[in-house]
């Protein structure tokens, strides 16, 4: 070990994918002390942060790998329980749980059976019978919503019986986490995944619990719909086949646009994707009303499409989530076999933009890793290569933005950053953005922007960041609301504020016409507007001053007027004026 470069050793333990604790062990191997010590722990700490992120990225890409696994067997459905099996292994497998189990509701005997178990060891829970409304299986189908509990015999929000809780702790189970599976509104059991020691579960998870219980209870519809018209209902098989599509159209990774464009070719009608507020994410041969707010939240309550007088409406859900909508737009009425289609299509769009948010946080996670880097230290090894591992080219000019923090705003940066090739993080309580200085800066929500640049390499980024983030500053003192500027823009402040300050443009920009007329004409008007204002405005004082009669004062003021426009006396303009008169004698 101490013969070997510790950087080498670093990497070679992430190459072999080692535990962080080994990792973490290298400075106390390393036998450095003082300086390099330190140096070779801070890249221990670089290096356990590459660990945890692809750590995360590998827990991301295995839940996707599931969702789309799920997909593919539904896509080929042709043994219900096989398919039902793979679900709740997946869902054991993913959550890390020791037990996952999927119960359903036998409506015959009015009670709640075991259909299939993964992990489990005991017989008695294996075989066990709930009673309806009974257990935390009775309060998921009861609310219709997902349940969790992190000490199931201390939890007294739902109804305990003795049969229950002696299956439950010949089990073992102490952490259990239900989700229900409907159709048409109706609960007709619930996906479960347990734990045999105290467990919290995340948002997340609950989140994936869901979506793997909407493809069970998709499996589950199908496979009656298929028993009752395998023989002679051609609206099924075209439903079969149509799912078969959209599933294999997103597992081959296509977009959005593509799913609307297939969907409408299979209804024969116009399709729109909205986002959860009312964006339009794909929209394919439609023209109906803007976003159905109204008949969105009915569809997610009922778990149905919603008819319109334009077509229908379908909530796209994970679960309790709304990740969006679909509208069809038609001039005929939906047959009961398009309805039932376009409700499956609901599920695979649900898939696809799960997938969409998973990909652009994993994303937007590694550009704004990349900005808070670039930023706190623009000389560290590697940003450039880093950023053009992300298609952004750091050598290349670039205008910094900064914003003030918000949720709306966070979430269009990040769009910005990748649909046009730039980085976007949060920095210092802002947000910050760097986009390629041939790149639109316009950003579909209000915001104030203080804007720099072009600037090259880290450190010019990094020294544009600085001020844009003075100039946002003075447009907010200012109480400039929504406005997008740079220090130019802001004259004579800017010019105080900016890094760069052009003085010599300054003057120009400020006093050019003056100095082009003197120029073509001989005169000296320049003469006389500094004269007016040592004079403090005084016509009597400015005319002493330079030896001439009152009325051509007045004259040459007028033709100032002319050249600089009717506001230039007042206070605004009169001092940018000012300053820019004893800059011009400065400068000579």
């Amino acid at each position: 070990m101490n013969r070997m470069n510790p950087v080498t050793e670093l990497l070679r333990l992430l190459v072999q994918g080692a535990p962080s604790e080994k990792i973490a062990q290298v400075p106390r191997l390393s036998g450095l002390r003082g300086a390099e010590l330190a140096e070779v722990e801070g890249a221990t700490e670089l290096a356990l942060r590459v660990r945890r992120t692809l750590t995360q990225h590998r827990r991301r890409e295995a839940e996707l790998a599931a969702l789309f696994d799920s997909a593919g067997d539904l896509a080929g459905l042709r043994d219900l329980d096989s398919v039902l099996r793979s679900i709740v292994h997946r869902a054991r497998m993913l959550l890390g749980t020791d037990v996952a189990y999927l119960s359903m509701n036998d409506d015959v005997v009015g009670d709640t059976y075991m259909r299939v178990t993964d992990g489990c060891v005991s017989e008695l829970f294996q075989r066990l019978r709930l009673g309806m409304g009974e257990g935390l299986g009775g309060l998921v189908a009861q609310l219709c919503r997902p349940y969790a509990s992190s000490g199931y015999f201390g939890d007294d929000r739902f109804r305990h019986t003795e049969a229950i809780d002696v299956a439950v702790r010949d089990e073992g189970l102490v952490a259990i986490l239900g989700v229900p599976l409907q159709l048409n509104r109706q609960v007709i059991g619930v996906l479960y995944a347990a734990q045999r020691s105290p467990r919290r579960f995340s948002p997340e998870e609950v989140a994936l619990l869901s979506s793997l219980a909407d493809h069970a209870a998709v499996a589950i519809d199908t496979a009656r719909l298929l028993e009752e018209t395998r023989t002679h209902n051609t609206a099924m098989r075209r439903a079969e086949q149509a799912h078969d599509r959209l599933s294999d159209l997103v597992l081959r990774g296509g977009d959005v646009q593509e799913v609307a464009a297939a969907l409408a070719a299979l209804l024969n009608g116009g399709i729109i994707v909205y986002d959860p507020d009312g964006g339009e994410l794909a929209r394919v041969g439609a023209d109906p009303p803007p976003f159905p707010a109204t008949e969105v939240a009915a569809s997610r309550t009922s778990g149905r499409s919603v008819s319109t007088p334009w077509g229908a409406v379908c909530a796209v859900l994970a679960g309790p989530e709304l990740l969006g909508a679909l509208a069809f737009a038609t001039s005929t009425e939906l047959t009961d076999g398009d309805r039932r289609l376009f409700e499956r299509a609901s599920v695979v769009t649900a898939l696809l933009l799960l997938l969409r948010r998973s990909t652009a946080e994993a994303e937007n996670q590694v550009r704004g890793e990349l900005v808070t880097d670039l930023l706190n230290d623009p000389h560290r090894d590697g940003l450039i290569a880093r950023g053009r591992a992300l298609g952004v080219d750091l050598t290349a000019e670039h205008v910094v933005l900064v914003l003030a923090d918000s949720d709306r705003v966070r979430a269009a940066t990040a769009r910005a950053a990748r649909t046009r090739g730039g980085l976007g993080g949060t920095f210092g309580e802002r947000i910050v953005l760097v986009l390629p200085a041939s790149a639109p800066r316009d950003l579909d929500v209000p915001a104030t922007i203080g804007v720099s640049g072009p600037a090259r390499g880290p450190t010019g980024v990094a020294a544009a960041w600085a001020e844009a983030a003075r100039v946002l500053r003075a447009l907010e003192e200012l109480g400039r609301v929504g406005v997008t500027a740079s220090a130019s823009d802001l004259g004579f402040v800017g010019l105080l504020l900016g890094d760069r300050a052009d003085l010599r443009g300054f003057v120009t920009a400020t006093l050019g016409p003056i100095l082009e007329y003197d120029k073509r004409r001989g005169t000296d008007l320049l003469g006389t507007l500094r004269a007016y204002f040592d004079s403090r405005g005084s016509l009597t004082r400015t005319k002493d001053e330079l030896h001439v009669h009152i009325n051509t004062v007045g004259q040459r003021l007028e033709r100032i007027s002319v050249l600089l426009g009717a506001d230039w006396q007042g206070a605004d303009r009169a001092l940018e004026l000012q300053l820019a008169l004893r800059l011009q004698r400065v400068l000579g």
